[in-house]
């Protein structure tokens, strides 16, 4: 039997009445939100499947929330397969690297979702400290992205494809990165509905108050290979994960580098477990032939599994 990846959406993601469809129709699911739910101290399907909008897109509320419809949608993909997942290599974007490494054994269910309501809040405290925004260039190469950063005194958040870059900064020099990008041909340049510069050197508090939050939280070794954001490589030691998902807060995601190494290990079909389509959408714009599908709700679990019947 071929091995499988299962990739993970960040934030950005959410979307109110994610996850209702899966709690209401499986148990297994409904017990993750209820646990959550314990842990956070608020009623978190509630949130999901309610909203209000702007509530859950609060990124102390948005990364945990994404975490949990995760790990449901997993659930049901478990659950429409009939069989043990026979997952060979894992992913993440972003806040979503957190969902693969507890995929992968090395943190608890409980403790990503501790990990991850304070990560937010420590995300949104340095987004109101230092207004900050982001640029989607759509495109261009990556070192024609590159360019443009440092013309426009921006950063590189996001390596997503090799024509889709995402770049991060102060907010008054996104304009600046904007007449860049046109300049030099870029098919898009999209300015992001996002509270401020993730993935870049204004995070740094919230990345200092992450490895503080942390360093008492148990890693363990990965039970599979997981891919790390920050080097595009394989992660190795609980100590050097620990190190690296504190400094993802502030490095550019390697999202193209990720799956590639996936791919190139052999592992197909993929299947992004998590609210949207955005890492299904990429896949093919970074390594032709390997089919990614999206598992949201009931009826995407029971269409993916076709993949593996």
């Amino acid at each position: 039997m071929s091995q499988w990846m299962l990739l993970f959406p960040g934030q950005g993601a959410q979307t109110v009445g994610m996850g209702s469809d899966l709690a209401a129709g499986l148990p297994e699911c409904r017990a993750l939100f209820d646990e959550a739910s314990d842990v956070l101290g608020l009623d978190l399907l509630k949130l999901c499947t309610e909203g209000p909008l702007e509530e859950l897109t609060k990124s102390r509320n948005a990364q945990p929330a994404i975490f949990v419809v995760s790990m449901a949608a997993r659930a049901a993909l478990a659950h429409a397969a009939g069989v043990p997942l026979a997952v060979g290599g894992t992913a993440g974007l972003s806040s979503g690297e957190w969902a693969a490494l507890h995929e992968a054994g090395v943190i608890s269910f409980a403790d990503t979702v501790r990990v991850l309501r304070a990560r937010g809040e420590f995300m949104q405290a340095a987004c109101e400290a230092t207004p900050g925004g982001m640029l989607t260039l759509i495109g261009l190469p990556v070192e024609k992205a590159r360019e443009v950063a440092a013309e426009a005194g921006l950063e590189v958040a996001n390596l997503n494809s090799p024509l889709q870059t995402v770049l991060s900064g102060h907010a008054d020099r996104i304009p600046a990165g904007e007449a860049a990008a046109k300049a030099a041909g870029a098919k898009r340049a999209l300015k992001l509905n996002v509270a401020g510069a993730f993935h870049s050197t204004l995070m740094q508090p919230a990345a200092d108050q992450l490895a503080h939050f942390i360093q008492d939280i148990e890693f363990s070794a990965p039970k599979v290979p997981v891919w790390s954001n920050v080097t595009g490589q394989l992660h190795t030691t609980p100590e050097e994960i620990r190190r690296l998902m504190v400094a993802q807060v502030v490095s550019s995601v390697r999202w193209t580098d990720c799956f590639a190494g996936l791919a190139a290990a052999g592992l197909t079909p993929g299947f992004e477990c998590g609210p949207g389509t955005v890492l299904a959408g990429l896949a093919p714009r970074i390594v032709a032939g390997v089919p990614v599908k999206s598992i949201f709700d009931l009826a995407s679990a029971q269409e993916a599994v076709k993949l593996i019947q």
